[in-house]
């Protein structure tokens, strides 16, 4: 996905406007909670697109020139709370891109104000001119709505190599900033896309036992997603009072659960960003070690869990998308096994077919552990697909093969693998792989 710069500076392939299925750029979709492995908690009212930013926040996004096309490249979130807390994470690559950088090194993480993102750009391995651009942004940003450079996050997106036309960011930043307002959550999401069929985006309201508070999230992602954290931004602001620990702890907590378990081609970007953000507009007040801190991270946990199955299901050209669920003895086998299924080309063409080749998951599982580890060979795995179990103790079984062959039609797949022992389990999802995928990449950047 890395391309050789350009005059203009953008891929052609990020510029097409994908529609899949029932999924269009128009919005995300609905409702929001459509996915069987992420249920809505009760304590969730799904208030739909078009219900704006929590108290508190404001946003905009521009078309600055960044991408050739004249589609928005440029977005501004606002904090306007004298007082917020925050909490990020970022991509856990060994060649991370210019805004990471400089907002890992010259940020308040806990106190953040805005957010300046773009697409169109990853501004990755851009070496000094790239940090410098970074950096030159921040100042920028920070003068227009006056606050201070460390307060601002930065997040890019786009085809790695490029260098951001800084001409047009400076334009595009005194533009967004003058437009930004409480329902300019939509063109700021508009503003992180580049091959998303679709947005992914949320507004909630959520209930806890001293009042009611929102949750509002903007999320990109299709492909070059790794379960060791997603190719993706996702910003996501409430109006609770929430203390910096907590928020930390808390985004900690529900990333590892969702963006930690996504996979699209097992490939790690430069450029991951997640930012929780609060206002406190609302007055009320999650405390540390309490009820509402408990159903306010039951509620961001399954936020964010929805939008990570969200950029599986997106997927660059995905038909299905499934979850491979693993226990056993040993927590590094377990992981691996999962990782290795969910990566598999074998097991992602079958899945993209339809075909119930249960085999190619036996193959999977045994490459990953190749005779090493706690566990005899050959391995006693027991394998199940939608519940009807194929595999016991690593040997064939009879099964209903037309059952099976009906169930792996269904969008959503459930794979569950059972080695030797007790004691680790984990989950990973994935989409499957199309011809699609391959088209889209092979032209990225032209």
């Amino acid at each position: 996905m890395a391309g050789e710069p350009s005059e203009a500076g953008v891929p052609a392939a990020e510029e097409r406007t994908l529609v899949r299925g029932d999924q269009s750029a128009a919005g995300p979709p609905q409702p929001f909670f459509h996915s069987r492995w992420s249920p809505k908690p009760e304590h969730i009212r799904d208030l739909g697109p078009a219900a704006g930013l929590p108290d508190g926040f404001r946003a905009a996004g521009v078309a600055c020139g960044i991408k050739p096309s004249g589609n928005p490249d440029l977005g501004i979130l606002i904090c306007d709370s004298e007082h917020p807390t925050s909490a990020a994470r970022f991509t856990d690559t060994g060649t991370p891109a210019a805004p990471v950088l400089v907002s890992q090194q010259h940020c308040r993480l806990d106190a953040l104000r805005v957010v300046l993102a773009n697409s169109g750009c990853a501004n990755a391995a851009t070496g000094r001119r790239g940090l410098d651009d970074a950096a030159k942004s921040q100042g920028a940003i920070a003068m227009a709505v006056g606050v201070q450079p460390d307060e601002v996050v930065l997040g890019s997106t786009g085809s790695i190599s490029h260098y951001l036309p800084m001409d047009n960011v400076l334009r595009g930043i005194l533009d967004a900033s003058s437009r930004l307002r409480q329902e300019g959550d939509g063109d700021f999401q508009q503003a992180i896309q580049t091959t998303d069929a679709f947005e992914k985006r949320a507004n909630l309201e959520v209930q806890l036992s001293c009042g009611t508070v929102r949750l509002s999230a903007q999320c990109k992602g299709a492909g070059m997603i790794s379960p060791r954290f997603a190719t993706m931004l996702c910003f996501v602001q409430t109006d609770a009072v929430l203390g910096a620990e907590t928020a930390d702890l808390l985004l900690g907590v529900c990333v590892q659960r969702s963006f930690d378990r996504c996979t699209v081609d097992g490939q790690l970007s430069t450029n991951d960003a997640a930012i929780l953000m609060c206002s406190g507009a609302s007055g009320v007040v999650v405390a540390p070690e309490s009820e509402d801190e408990l159903r306010f991270g039951e509620a961001l946990d399954a936020l964010l869990r929805q939008l990570a199955i969200m950029m599986v299901r997106d997927g660059e050209g995905a038909e299905r998308i499934a979850r491979v669920t693993v226990r056993g003895g040993h927590a590094p086998s377990v992981e691996a096994v999962a990782r290795a299924v969910a990566n598999s080309p074998l097991v992602k063409t079958a899945l993209n077919g339809a075909d119930p080749n249960w085999g190619r998951i036996v193959q999977a599982v045994g490459g990953a552990l190749g005779g090493r580890g706690p566990y005899p060979s050959p391995l006693a795995v027991d394998i199940s697909i939608e519940g009807i179990q194929v595999c016991s103790a690593g040997n064939a079984i009879p099964y209903d093969e037309t059952a099976l062959a009906k169930a792996v039609r269904a969008k959503e797949v459930e794979y569950d693998i059972t080695l030797p022992g007790d004691g680790a389990e984990t989950e990973v999802f994935f989409s499957d792989l199309s011809h699609d995928y391959v088209t889209i990449n092979a032209d990225y950047t032209t």
